[in-house]
Protein backbone atom coordinates (compact mmCIF):
# COMPACT_ATOMS: atom_id res chain seq x y z
CA UNK A 1 0.00 0.00 0.00
CA UNK A 2 0.94 3.30 -0.76
CA UNK A 3 1.32 5.94 1.97
CA UNK A 4 1.00 9.34 1.60
CA UNK A 5 0.47 10.88 4.81
CA UNK A 6 3.45 11.75 6.95
CA UNK A 7 0.92 11.74 10.07
CA UNK A 8 1.28 9.23 12.83
CA UNK A 9 -1.17 6.47 12.47
CA UNK A 10 -2.87 5.17 15.99
CA UNK A 11 -5.10 2.26 15.72
CA UNK A 12 -7.71 2.42 19.11
CA UNK A 13 -8.39 -1.38 19.36
CA UNK A 14 -6.47 -3.50 21.76
CA UNK A 15 -7.46 -6.27 19.65
CA UNK A 16 -4.95 -8.39 18.55
CA UNK A 17 -6.37 -9.44 15.34
CA UNK A 18 -7.04 -6.09 14.10
CA UNK A 19 -3.33 -5.55 14.24
CA UNK A 20 -2.80 -8.70 12.22
CA UNK A 21 -5.09 -7.69 9.80
CA UNK A 22 -3.82 -4.48 8.70
CA UNK A 23 0.23 -5.94 8.79
CA UNK A 24 -1.34 -8.70 6.54
CA UNK A 25 -1.86 -5.84 4.10
CA UNK A 26 1.51 -3.55 4.65
CA UNK A 27 -0.29 -1.10 7.06
CA UNK A 28 1.55 -0.61 10.88
CA UNK A 29 0.03 1.45 13.04
CA UNK A 30 2.03 3.68 14.74
CA UNK A 31 0.65 3.42 17.98
CA UNK A 32 -1.48 1.57 19.45
CA UNK A 33 -3.81 3.19 22.15
CA UNK A 34 -7.16 1.42 23.63
CA UNK A 35 -9.98 3.76 23.58
CA UNK A 36 -11.56 3.34 27.19
CA UNK A 37 -15.60 4.09 26.52
CA UNK A 38 -18.89 3.13 28.06
CA UNK A 39 -19.81 0.02 25.62
CA UNK A 40 -23.64 -0.38 27.03
CA UNK A 41 -25.84 -0.12 24.15
CA UNK A 42 -28.84 2.51 24.33
CA UNK A 43 -32.28 1.41 25.05
CA UNK A 44 -33.91 0.49 21.20
CA UNK A 45 -30.69 0.94 20.01
CA UNK A 46 -30.02 -1.41 17.01
CA UNK A 47 -26.69 -3.03 16.09
CA UNK A 48 -25.34 -1.19 13.44
CA UNK A 49 -26.77 1.84 15.15
CA UNK A 50 -24.44 0.74 18.23
CA UNK A 51 -21.43 -0.36 16.48
CA UNK A 52 -20.98 2.86 14.37
CA UNK A 53 -21.54 4.94 17.29
CA UNK A 54 -19.07 2.87 19.06
CA UNK A 55 -16.43 2.96 16.53
CA UNK A 56 -16.64 6.62 16.55
CA UNK A 57 -16.56 7.00 20.34
CA UNK A 58 -13.44 5.19 20.42
CA UNK A 59 -11.79 7.55 17.56
CA UNK A 60 -13.26 10.53 19.07
CA UNK A 61 -12.05 10.05 22.53
CA UNK A 62 -7.87 8.75 21.25
CA UNK A 63 -8.87 12.50 18.86
CA UNK A 64 -8.76 13.97 22.34
CA UNK A 65 -5.43 14.14 23.14
CA UNK A 66 -3.78 13.11 19.64
CA UNK A 67 -5.30 15.91 17.50
CA UNK A 68 -2.46 15.72 14.32
CA UNK A 69 -2.96 12.27 13.86
CA UNK A 70 -5.00 9.38 12.19
CA UNK A 71 -7.72 7.62 14.52
CA UNK A 72 -8.53 4.52 13.34
CA UNK A 73 -11.71 2.19 15.69
CA UNK A 74 -14.13 -0.21 14.93
CA UNK A 75 -16.37 -2.32 16.98
CA UNK A 76 -17.95 -5.62 16.14
CA UNK A 77 -21.01 -7.03 18.02
CA UNK A 78 -22.84 -10.64 17.01
CA UNK A 79 -26.56 -10.31 15.82
CA UNK A 80 -28.70 -13.94 16.51
CA UNK A 81 -32.24 -12.48 15.37
CA UNK A 82 -32.77 -9.16 17.66
CA UNK A 83 -30.65 -10.42 20.26
CA UNK A 84 -27.04 -8.91 20.30
CA UNK A 85 -24.28 -10.46 21.38
CA UNK A 86 -21.40 -9.13 22.87
CA UNK A 87 -18.20 -10.91 24.31
CA UNK A 88 -19.03 -13.55 27.08
CA UNK A 89 -18.07 -12.55 30.34
CA UNK A 90 -18.07 -16.68 31.40
CA UNK A 91 -17.06 -20.08 29.90
CA UNK A 92 -21.34 -20.13 30.54
CA UNK A 93 -22.41 -16.72 28.84
CA UNK A 94 -19.98 -18.11 26.00
CA UNK A 95 -21.72 -21.71 25.50
CA UNK A 96 -25.24 -19.94 25.74
CA UNK A 97 -23.58 -18.40 22.60
CA UNK A 98 -22.66 -20.76 20.69
CA UNK A 99 -26.06 -22.83 21.75
CA UNK A 100 -27.97 -19.97 19.92
CA UNK A 101 -25.52 -20.02 16.96
CA UNK A 102 -25.69 -24.03 16.15
CA UNK A 103 -27.21 -24.53 12.91
CA UNK A 104 -28.73 -21.31 12.62
CA UNK A 105 -27.38 -17.95 10.69
CA UNK A 106 -26.56 -15.28 12.40
CA UNK A 107 -24.89 -11.44 11.21
CA UNK A 108 -21.13 -10.33 12.29
CA UNK A 109 -21.77 -6.67 12.40
CA UNK A 110 -18.99 -4.24 12.25
CA UNK A 111 -18.71 -0.80 12.65
CA UNK A 112 -15.49 1.77 11.92
CA UNK A 113 -14.62 5.11 12.02
CA UNK A 114 -11.57 6.87 10.64
CA UNK A 115 -10.83 10.66 11.57
CA UNK A 116 -7.96 12.36 10.19
CA UNK A 117 -5.98 14.91 11.78
CA UNK A 118 -8.33 17.70 10.05
CA UNK A 119 -11.03 16.02 12.35
CA UNK A 120 -13.13 14.58 9.37
CA UNK A 121 -14.69 11.66 10.57
CA UNK A 122 -15.40 8.71 8.24
CA UNK A 123 -17.38 5.86 8.91
CA UNK A 124 -18.69 2.41 7.42
CA UNK A 125 -20.84 -0.24 8.91
CA UNK A 126 -19.94 -3.75 7.50
CA UNK A 127 -22.91 -6.97 8.04
CA UNK A 128 -21.65 -10.24 7.07
CA UNK A 129 -23.93 -12.96 7.82
CA UNK A 130 -22.47 -16.67 8.92
CA UNK A 131 -24.26 -19.69 9.21
CA UNK A 132 -22.84 -22.27 11.17
CA UNK A 133 -23.68 -25.87 10.99
CA UNK A 134 -24.82 -28.28 14.14
CA UNK A 135 -22.81 -27.75 16.82
CA UNK A 136 -22.94 -30.75 19.42
CA UNK A 137 -22.67 -30.69 23.09
CA UNK A 138 -19.10 -32.24 22.55
CA UNK A 139 -18.44 -29.92 20.02
CA UNK A 140 -19.13 -26.99 22.28
CA UNK A 141 -17.42 -28.42 25.00
CA UNK A 142 -14.20 -28.84 23.41
CA UNK A 143 -14.34 -25.87 22.19
CA UNK A 144 -15.05 -23.85 25.41
CA UNK A 145 -11.89 -26.05 26.57
CA UNK A 146 -9.97 -24.11 24.30
CA UNK A 147 -10.28 -21.09 25.31
CA UNK A 148 -10.58 -19.21 22.26
CA UNK A 149 -13.89 -17.69 22.94
CA UNK A 150 -12.52 -15.24 25.01
CA UNK A 151 -12.66 -11.90 24.32
CA UNK A 152 -14.35 -12.40 21.32
CA UNK A 153 -17.64 -11.55 20.25
CA UNK A 154 -19.99 -13.95 20.09
CA UNK A 155 -18.05 -16.22 21.62
CA UNK A 156 -15.71 -17.47 18.97
CA UNK A 157 -12.96 -16.36 16.61
CA UNK A 158 -13.29 -17.49 12.73
CA UNK A 159 -9.24 -17.75 12.50
CA UNK A 160 -8.78 -20.03 14.80
CA UNK A 161 -11.14 -24.06 15.27
CA UNK A 162 -14.34 -22.15 15.02
CA UNK A 163 -13.82 -21.82 11.49
CA UNK A 164 -14.71 -25.69 11.56
CA UNK A 165 -18.43 -24.67 12.55
CA UNK A 166 -19.20 -22.08 9.58
CA UNK A 167 -21.37 -24.04 6.70
CA UNK A 168 -22.07 -20.66 4.80
CA UNK A 169 -20.53 -17.15 4.48
CA UNK A 170 -22.12 -14.17 2.76
CA UNK A 171 -19.88 -11.19 2.88
CA UNK A 172 -16.18 -9.90 4.31
CA UNK A 173 -14.32 -12.80 5.88
CA UNK A 174 -11.68 -10.34 7.47
CA UNK A 175 -14.87 -8.28 8.92
CA UNK A 176 -15.87 -11.62 10.80
CA UNK A 177 -12.08 -11.81 12.27
CA UNK A 178 -12.27 -8.34 13.29
CA UNK A 179 -11.63 -5.78 10.68
CA UNK A 180 -12.92 -5.48 7.05
CA UNK A 181 -10.01 -4.83 4.93
CA UNK A 182 -11.94 -3.89 1.91
CA UNK A 183 -13.48 -1.01 3.89
CA UNK A 184 -10.78 -0.17 5.64
CA UNK A 185 -9.00 0.68 2.52
CA UNK A 186 -11.43 2.44 1.46
CA UNK A 187 -11.90 5.31 4.13
CA UNK A 188 -8.09 5.28 4.84
CA UNK A 189 -7.80 6.51 0.93
CA UNK A 190 -11.00 8.80 1.61
CA UNK A 191 -9.99 9.97 4.99
CA UNK A 192 -6.13 11.13 3.20
CA UNK A 193 -3.67 8.35 4.11
CA UNK A 194 -3.79 6.21 1.74
CA UNK A 195 -2.97 7.23 -1.92
CA UNK A 196 -6.13 6.75 -4.26
CA UNK A 197 -6.78 4.05 -6.23
CA UNK A 198 -5.58 5.57 -10.35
Amino acid sequence: MEITASNPLILASASPRRRELLQNIGIVPDEIIAADIDETPKPKEQAKELCQRLAESKAKKIRETHTDCFILAADTVVVRGQKILGKPENEGEAREFLKLLSARRHHVISGMALINPDGKCISRVVDTMVQFKTLTPSIIDYYIKTGEWEGKAGGYGIQDFAATFVKNMQGSHSNVVGLSLYDTIKILQSGGYLATDH
